[in-house]
C-alpha cells in the first residue's frame, strides 16, 4: 500500500492499546553471570556476551561460540508490561515480568527507543536534547534485561506514530526540529545529522553492552519517507550503518549487528527494495514484517497463516546472500485488530501464534518470528509464552551454528494426505514440522482429539550415515520419542507412527 503525504491513515501498520495488564506473581531465576563491561558510560552491574553471526551458518551465536536463537516479540515502553518503567513507577513489577520471560526462555525483545503515540515518551525534546526521564528508563531497562539474560533488538525511531502524529514530533521544523515534512525524513541532510546524533548518544551510553542484540536502523523503511521514492534507500542505510559502526568501533573495538526492517508487502509494488533489505553490503542480517491481507492480517483459521508464513520465509531466503540470517520481526492479526476492532479468542490466538512460529523456524528462519501483540490488552497471552518455551527447548536439539540450511519444504514427500510440510536441511541436519490440515473445526482450530495418523516422510539429499531423529510434541513441550535412522546417501526415510495435530522433528547426523 502506497503512503502519501496527505493521508496518515494509509500508513500500513498497526495501532496499539495501552491498557494495564493483570499483575503476575513471579519467581526469580538464577541471574546471568556478570561479564566484564566495556567503557560504556552506563553501568548496570550485569552484562551479557555480545551476539554475532555464526561464521559458517545463517544463524547467531554469542561471542563465546554458543548458539543463540532470537525468541521473543515486539514490546514497547508504553505497553502494560513495561509502562511502569517510566519515572520508576513500579520497577519491581517490570523485573518480575522479565524474570517470568526468562523462565519461559524468551531471549529477545524488539523495542523502539521512543514511542510517539503520546507526548511523554520522546527520546529528544526538543530535538537534540535527550530527555532525562527516558535516559533513566533505558538505564533501568538495560540493567534488568542484563540481569535476566534478555537482549534487545533496538530501533531508534517509532516511525508509525512519528508519521501519524508528525505535527507534534520534536523533529518537525514547526516544533524547532530539522525537518520540514515527514516525506523528507530520508532526504533532509539536517535530519540525517540529528539521527546520527541520536545514534551516537545511545551507543556512547549503552553500546558497550551485550544487551543490545542488534540495531534495526530504521523501522519499516518506506517510499513515503523519501517523497515516494526508493532511490535514496541504499545511501541512507549506508550513512547510518557506517556512522554507527565506526562509532562503536572507536569506542569498543567492535560493533553490534545491524538490520533494517521492511513492511513486507512493500516488495509487491517496489521489488527493487529487496536489494537493500536482503543484500545491502553493510547489513548483517535481514528482517521483514509478515503481513498478508487474507491470512496473517485477518486469520480465519490457524492453518492458512502458517502456510503463508512458511512461503514468505522461503521467498526471503531466495533473496539472501549465503550465510546471512533472516527472521520476521513483526507479524500478527493487524487488520482484524486495528480496523475491525476484534481481539481473537485466546484459544484460537494461542494456536495461530504457535503455528506461525513453528512454520517460521522449520522453514529456515532464525527463531519463531516476533509477534506484534494486536490484542486487548496489548500483551502476549500465557499460552503464547508456553509456545515460546516449547520452541526454545526444541531449539536446543539443533546445532544452529553448523546448520547451513536451505528451504526444502517443496521437496519433502509425505505419504499421508492432509499434512502441510515445513522443512529446511543442509545434508547433515534437518528441521521438519508437519501440520495437519484435515482436522479443522468450525472455530478454525485443529481438533486435538482427532484420531492420530501414521506418516512416512522422505527427505532428499541427506548424507550417508546414522541419524538421530527427535520427535517433539509442540503442545506439551516435550520430547515425544527419539530413535536412529540410517541413510545410504540419498533420501532419508522416517516413519512416524502417529501425528494428531502437528509434530516437529530435529534430525542430526551422528559424528563419525
Amino acid at each position: 500500500m502506497e503512503l502519501r503525504e496527505e493521508s496518515a491513515q494509509q500508513y500500513p501498520r498497526q495501532i496499539d492499546t495501552t491498557e494495564s495488564r493483570h499483575n503476575k506473581s513471579h519467581t526469580t531465576p538464577a541471574t546471568v553471570p556478570e561479564v566484564k563491561r566495556s567503557n560504556s558510560q552506563w553501568s548496570g552491574g550485569y552484562d551479557l556476551p555480545w551476539i554475532q553471526r555464526a561464521p559458517q551458518a545463517p544463524y547467531f551465536e554469542t561471542e563465546q561460540g554458543e548458539d543463540w536463537t532470537p525468541i521473543g516479540q515486539n514490546d514497547a515502553i508504553t505497553w502494560p508490561d513495561f509502562a511502569n518503567l517510566f519515572r520508576r513507577k513500579d520497577l519491581k513489577q517490570v523485573e518480575g515480568h522479565l524474570a517470568w520471560l526468562a523462565e519461559h526462555q524468551v531471549t529477545c525483545l524488539r523495542f523502539m527507543l521512543e514511542y510517539a503515540q503520546t507526548e511523554h515518551r520522546y527520546f529528544e525534546r526538543p530535538a537534540g536534547t535527550f530527555a532525562p526521564n527516558m535516559i533513566r528508563l533505558w538505564d533501568d531497562l538495560f540493567a534488568l534485561c542484563a540481569k535476566y539474560g534478555i537482549r534487545v533488538l533496538l530501533t531508534p525511531f517509532d516511525t508509525f506514530w512519528m508519521w501519524i502524529r508528525w505535527k507534534h514530533h520534536p523533529y518537525n521544523r514547526k516544533n524547532g526540529g530539522p525537518c520540514s515534512r515527514r516525506s523528507r525524513w530520508l532526504l533532509c541532510p539536517s535530519t540525517l545529522n540529528f539521527i546520527k546524533g541520536r545514534l551516537t548518544y545511545v551507543t556512547e551510553r549503552w553500546g558497550g553492552s551485550g544487551v543490545i542484540f542488534a540495531w534495526d536502523l530504521w523501522n519499516e523503511i518506506h517510499p513515503a519517507h523519501a517523497n515516494n521514492s526508493t532511490e535514496v534507500f541504499h545511501d541512507f542505510v549506508r550513512e547510518l550503518s557506517h556512522h554507527l559502526r565506526s562509532t562503536e568501533q572507536r569506542l569498543y573495538g567492535r560493533s553490534h549487528l545491524q538490520t533494517v526492517s521492511l513492511y513486507g508487502p512493500v516488495l509487491d509494488d517496489h521489488p527493487q527494495v529487496a536489494d537493500v533489505i536482503f543484500r545491502h553490503p553493510d547489513l548483517d542480517f535481514a528482517s521483514t514484517h509478515f503481513y498478508d491481507n487474507t491470512t496473517i492480517n485477518y486469520p480465519k483459521n490457524t492453518v492458512d497463516s502458517a502456510i503463508v508464513a512458511g512461503r514468505l520465509v522461503k521467498e526471503a531466503l531466495e533473496h539472501l546472500p549465503d550465510n546471512r540470517p533472516f527472521f520476521d520481526s513483526e507479524h500478527g492479526p493487524i487488520h482484524l485488530f486495528k480496523d475491525k476492532h476484534v481481539t481473537l479468542p485466546e484459544s484460537f490466538d494461542d494456536e495461530y501464534f504457535s503455528h506461525i512460529q513453528w512454520a517460521h523456524l522449520a522453514s529456515g528462519a532464525a527463531g519463531g518470528g516476533m509477534r506484534w501483540p494486536n490484542r486487548h490488552p496489548h500483551t502476549l497471552t500465557h499460552g503464547m509464552r508456553r509456545a515460546q518455551h516449547s520452541l526454545a527447548r526444541f531449539s536446543q536439539l539443533v546445532r544452529w551454528s553448523r546448520f547451513n540450511r536451505r528451504n526444502i519444504s517443496d521437496q519433502v514427500h509425505v505419504s499421508t494426505s492432509g499434512m502441510a510440510v515445513f522443512a529446511s536441511a543442509d545434508g547433515a541436519q534437518a528441521v521438519v514440522w508437519l501440520l495437519r490440515t484435515d482436522t479443522l473445526r468450525k472455530d478454525g482450530t485443529l481438533n486435538p482429539q482427532a484420531p492420530p495418523v501414521p506418516a512416512t516422510i522422505e527427505i532428499p539429499a541427506m548424507e550417508a550415515g546414522t541419524y538421530t531423529v527427535a520427535a517433539w510434541d509442540t503442545r506439551e513441550a516435550r520430547l515425544q520419542m527419539e530413535w536412529k535412522v540410517e541413510s545410504k546417501g540419498a533420501s532419508l526415510i522416517i516413519e512416524l507412527p502417529a501425528v494428531r495435530t502437528d509434530i516437529a522433528l530435529a534430525i542430526r547426523r551422528e559424528q563419525k
